[in-house]
C-alpha cells in the first residue's frame, strides 16, 4: 500500500447530518427546505421521511398533502460550511495536509501519517470510527492522487488503490459522466458512443485536443497523476465557536444535556486536531428575547478529554438558574494552550473504577464551587493546627518529613475517655507559639480505640484531665 497517498472522505448527506447530530431523536422524520415563501421545496430528507413518500425536489405543499408527520428545518448553507470546517479541524489531527478543495469532501494526505497511525486498513478503520461517533455519514477512498480519490468516491466506498497502474485500470471502468468532466463534455462523449473512461483514454491525444477544450486533457492528466493539482491546505483557527439550534424551546437542564454532550465532544475533537487543551470556555444559553445567559467553565489545567469536559460543563450548567426558555446552545473557547499529557506509570495501581485525581478535582470544583476545593501546603510550624496552609494550587501536597501525622485533623480537639484506650507510641512533646500568643505545651500519643481506629491524642503538659483527640489516621 505504499502508493496510497491521498484519502478522500466524502460526506454524502452533510446538510442532514449537520442537523441530525444535534437532535436527540435522529430517527424521526426530518426534511430540509429552502426557497421563497411562495415556492418552498424539499432540499434533503432522511430515511424516515423517505418512508413517508417524501423526496428531494418535492414542493412543501405536495409534502403536506401526503403527511404532516415530519419536522421541517431551514436549509442552512452557512451551517454546512461550519461543519465542513469543523471536520477539517478534526482531520488536521491525522494529517498536516488537509484540503476543502471540493464541496462536502475532506482530502487528507495520509502517506506521511502511516508510520504514526499504522497501515492504511487500520488507519481507515480509525477514521470511520471517529466520524461515526461525531455523527457524520461518510465514504472513504484512498488513491495515489487527490483527484482520483475524489472521482472514485463517486462510485466506491472502502476502495484503496496502491499503484498508478492499478489506478488506471480502476478508472478505466468508471462511467464517463462520473469522472468529473463538465456535463456538456460528458454528453458529447456519450453521443460519440464512449461510455467509459477507458474508451476515452484509448483515443489519440491529438484528436482530443482538436475536438475539446484544453481543460479536458488537463483534467484527465490530473486524474491519472500525470499533472499535479495545486491544493490550498487548511489552517486550523485559533478559537472554537460552535452553536446548536434546538428544535424547541426548553426550560429544563435535562433537555440541554444531549446538545451539550455533542458540543463538548466537538470541542475535544477540535482540540485533538490542534494538539491543544482548553482551560476556559463559555456556554451561551440563547433566548428568544433578551441577552444570552453565559455559563463560564474554568479548569485549573488544560484538558481535552470529552467525558471530563462534558461533566464539568454539566456541573456548571446545573448550578445555573435558567431565566427564560432556551432556543439555542453555543460553546466558545478562546484560551487554548498547548496540551501536555499527564505523566503516568506503565503499570498503574489505581483501581479500575476510581477517577484520576485531575478529573476528580475538576468534578468537585464544578459541583461544589471553585472556592470549595483547594490544596494544602506545609508550613514551618510544629503546632498541628498551624502546620498546613490552604492554597489555590490543588495538586496533591507532599507530607512534611518527620513523625507521622493524621490525615484527618479535627477542627476542635474532642475529649475522650481513657479506660479503653491503648497507647501505641508516645509521648511526642510539642512546645511552640509563644511569640504570637498561641503558646501550646502538649504531649501527643498514637492511640488505638476499641474498634481498631487509630487516633492522635494529647494531654497538656503536667495536666491529668481527659485525653483530647486531635486527629484520625487512615
Amino acid at each position: 500500500m505504499s502508493g496510497v497517498r491521498w484519502a478522500c472522505v466524502l460526506l454524502p448527506q452533510l446538510a442532514l447530518d449537520a442537523v441530525l447530530r444535534g437532535r436527540a431523536d435522529p430517527g424521526a422524520a426530518l426534511v430540509l427546505v429552502s426557497g421563497s415563501p411562495q415556492r418552498r421545496v424539499l432540499r434533503a430528507v432522511n430515511a424516515a421521511a423517505r418512508q413517508l413518500g417524501l423526496h428531494p425536489g418535492q414542493s412543501l405543499t405536495a409534502s403536506h398533502a401526503l403527511t404532516r408527520d415530519f419536522t421541517m428545518v431551514e436549509y442552512d448553507p452557512a451551517q454546512i460550511e461550519r461543519c465542513q470546517r469543523f471536520l477539517a479541524a478534526w482531520g488536521y489531527r491525522f494529517s498536516s495536509q488537509v484540503s476543502l478543495h471540493y464541496p462536502r469532501v475532506l482530502l487528507l494526505e495520509v502517506e506521511s501519517s502511516l508510520n504514526l497511525f499504522g497501515p492504511w486498513p487500520r488507519f481507515e478503520a480509525r477514521l470511520r470510527e471517529e466520524l461515526t461517533a461525531l455523527g457524520f455519514r461518510h465514504r472513504i477512498v484512498a488513491a495515489p492522487n487527490p483527484v482520483a480519490a475524489r472521482v472514485l468516491a463517486n462510485a466506491y466506498d472502502g476502495l484503496a488503490v496502491p499503484t498508478a497502474e492499478a489506478l488506471r485500470e480502476v478508472l478505466g471502468h468508471m462511467p464517463i459522466e462520473r469522472v468529473g468532466l463538465a456535463r456538456e463534455v460528458a454528453t458529447a462523449f456519450a453521443r460519440m458512443g464512449l461510455r467509459t473512461l477507458r474508451q476515452v483514454l484509448a483515443l489519440p491525444r491529438a484528436s482530443l485536443a482538436r475536438r475539446f477544450p484544453v481543460e479536458v486533457l488537463r483534467h484527465l492528466d490530473t486524474l491519472l497523476g500525470q499533472r499535479a493539482l495545486a491544493l490550498e491546505c487548511y489552517t486550523p483557527p485559533d478559537q472554537f465557536d460552535v452553536r446548536i439550534e434546538l428544535n424547541a424551546e426548553v426550560e429544563s437542564h435535562q433537555a440541554l444535556l444531549f446538545p451539550l454532550r455533542r458540543l463538548t465532544a466537538d470541542l475535544a475533537a477540535f482540540l485533538a486536531g490542534r494538539d491543544s487543551g482548553v482551560q476556559r470556555f463559555t456556554l451561551h444559553l440563547e433566548h428568544a428575547e433578551g441577552a444570552d445567559t453565559r455559563v463560564p467553565v474554568g479548569l485549573l489545567s488544560a484538558e481535552r478529554e470529552p467525558t471530563m469536559l462534558f461533566e464539568l460543563a454539566r456541573g456548571r450548567l446545573e448550578q445555573q438558574q435558567v431565566s427564560a426558555p432556551v432556543r439555542g446552545l453555543r460553546l466558545t473557547a478562546r484560551d487554548l494552550p498547548r496540551f501536555v499529557p499527564e505523566h503516568r506509570q506503565l503499570f498503574t495501581e489505581r483501581p479500575q473504577q476510581s477517577l484520576p485525581w485531575e478529573q476528580l478535582r475538576e468534578r468537585l470544583r464544578a459541583r461544589l464551587g471553585d472556592e470549595a476545593v483547594h490544596g494544602l501546603r506545609a508550613r514551618a510550624d510544629h503546632r498541628p493546627e498551624c502546620a498546613w496552609q490552604p492554597i489555590s494550587d490543588t495538586r496533591p501536597a507532599l507530607a512534611p518529613v518527620g513523625p507521622p501525622r493524621p490525615g484527618w485533623l479535627l477542627r476542635q480537639p474532642m475529649p475522650i475517655g481513657e479506660s479503653a484506650l491503648r497507647i501505641l507510641a508516645g509521648p511526642e512533646r510539642i512546645e511552640s507559639g509563644w511569640w504570637d500568643g498561641g503558646d501550646v505545651r502538649r504531649d501527643y500519643y498514637l492511640i488505638e480505640m476499641p474498634g481498631g481506629q487509630r487516633g492522635w491524642a494529647y494531654r497538656p503538659v503536667g495536666a491529668s484531665g481527659p485525653w483530647l483527640l486531635h486527629g484520625w489516621f487512615a
